[in-house]
């Protein structure tokens, strides 16, 4: 059990809502409440996560609304700005403050500068406590109905179309669920990128989690590029895409079997190699394989030759 929180010298990631302000913990509630500073994305977009708490947004300047209760102090912090303020928020904490980072939905530290900063903090042996909440990854996932069991996280695909293209490349032998991000202007390049590179498997792809109007648009890639490219989607979406389907079982080497089949296609008239070729596409074994087990029995039979 944690002793009173916030403490000085902690920095705590807390989970807030992807969609659904009712989401956000009561113990979440009372870290931002009683936090130094807390550092987010976008001030004003915590700022009004903050006013729909009843928490006064604090700030260098003192306003704020008397009425509320006193808030902590907002210092944004994201991808361009992280490299001056990591060092900011580390002086904080070894000066006894408690910190809070947030991003603008869900949990810190997930394809956000939060991981830079939980990195900077342990190196620099100051404690990081996590307050658990939403996240769009495990939302979208369990309620995709594809497999749960094992599963990889890709975040936000590269944006340009080659780079992105190479990726999906690399990961079309992935058997693990994937689940990725992707911003509504670039969704329909991605559903077409999957289809072409790793064909139509099960897909989900889910907006608005947790909202009024949450929508989870399935079940494959073929039926969610029909759909987005009626309806053009409208908010970042997260993705829940099948694994790569098993190979197909390796056949049993049959090697009298085999060498049989070999001899009787070169009878009919086909050549050496166009034997094997034929044979390999039908058993699913390699033609290297199969023109040394014919080249094999010829050596032998010519060696058995000599022998008389």
């Amino acid at each position: 059990m944690q002793g009173q929180e916030p403490a000085g010298g902690v920095l705590y990631l807390v989970g807030t809502p992807i969609g659904n302000l009712g989401d956000l913990s009561p113990r979440a509630r009372q870290v931002l409440a009683g936090v130094d500073r807390v550092a987010c994305e976008d001030t004003r977009r915590s700022g009004l996560l903050l006013h729909q708490l009843g928490l006064r947004r604090g700030d260098s300047s003192g306003h704020g609304d008397p009425d509320q209760s006193r808030g902590p102090r907002l210092v944004s912090f994201h991808q361009h700005n992280q490299t001056a303020r990591i060092p900011e928020l580390l002086a904080a904490l070894a000066a006894g403050e408690a910190v809070a980072v947030i991003s603008d939905a869900g949990l810190p530290g997930i394809s956000d500068p939060g991981e830079a900063l939980v990195a900077a903090t342990r190196a620099a042996g100051h404690e990081v406590i996590c307050v658990p909440g939403p996240s769009a990854v495990t939302t979208a996932l369990v309620s995709s109905g594809l497999p749960t069991g094992r599963f990889c996280f890709e975040g936000f695909l590269p944006a340009r179309a080659n780079q992105r293209r190479k990726r999906l490349r690399e990961l079309a032998g992935e058997p693990r669920t994937l689940v990725l991000f992707e911003a509504p202007h670039r969704l329909l390049e991605l559903l077409e990128d999957l289809q072409e590179l790793l064909g139509d498997r099960p897909l989900q792809v889910a907006r608005e989690l947790t909202k009024r109007h949450e929508q989870q648009v399935g079940p494959t890639v073929s039926a969610a590029l029909a759909h987005f490219r009626r309806t053009p989607p409208v908010g970042e979406c997260t993705l829940v895409l099948g694994g790569a389907p098993p190979p197909p079982a390796t056949p049993a080497w049959d090697e009298v079997r085999l060498r049989a089949e070999l001899e009787q296609l070169v009878r009919e008239g086909l050549s050496r190699r166009e034997a094997t070729r034929s044979l390999a596409e039908r058993s699913g074994h390699s033609r290297r394989q199969l023109y040394a087990l014919l080249h094999s029995e010829e050596g032998r039979g010519k060696a058995l030759q000599g022998d008389a």
